[in-house]
């Protein structure tokens, strides 16, 4: 793939949509562009956050670990970004992303990302909408797996 089409293709991501095509050039030059197949890894939760990913194409999972096995938690699709919170919070993966197609991703080391940050604050502006809203879904999927477990703790 041509320069020129993955800097269409960041531009296409939301918290890389009001950056300047020439500093979008310059990240997509510095960072790594990758592919995985169905069912590998692109990291592992308590894995070092050394990196974000954005998704070009394909799909995965966003998996969390549990003494019953691995849940799923969430989808991932195209223009999406995952890996920022190890980078944000400077933890371990909190989950594992794991490829359900063949996925193309542009890997963006810890360095770049920060300095992208600090560079264009409406970056970090749109990260934390992001952020929000995965929160808000998060808690909307956990008060109505505790409603429905009320009802059942309240039969026995």
């Amino acid at each position: 793939m041509l320069l020129r089409d993955e800097v269409e293709m960041l531009r296409r991501v939301p918290i890389f949509s009001r950056i300047a095509p020439a500093k979008l050039k310059l990240l997509a030059f510095t960072s790594d562009r990758m592919t995985y197949n169905a069912g590998q890894d692109l990291f592992r939760q308590g894995d070092p956050g050394d990196a974000a990913y954005v998704i070009l194409s394909g799909t995965a999972d966003i998996l969390v670990h549990s003494p019953a096995g691995d849940i799923k938690v969430a989808d991932v699709e195209l223009n999406s970004i995952v890996g920022e919170i190890a980078i944000l919070c400077d933890v371990s993966r909190t989950a594992t992303v794991k490829a359900t197609s063949h996925l193309e991703v542009l890997r963006i080391s810890k360095e770049h990302f920060l300095k992208l940050l600090s560079d264009f604050p409406e970056m970090a502006v749109e990260i934390m909408r992001v952020l929000a809203d995965r929160l808000n879904h998060t808690t909307a999927e956990l008060t109505a797996a505790r409603a429905a477990k009320r009802p059942q703790a309240a039969a026995m």
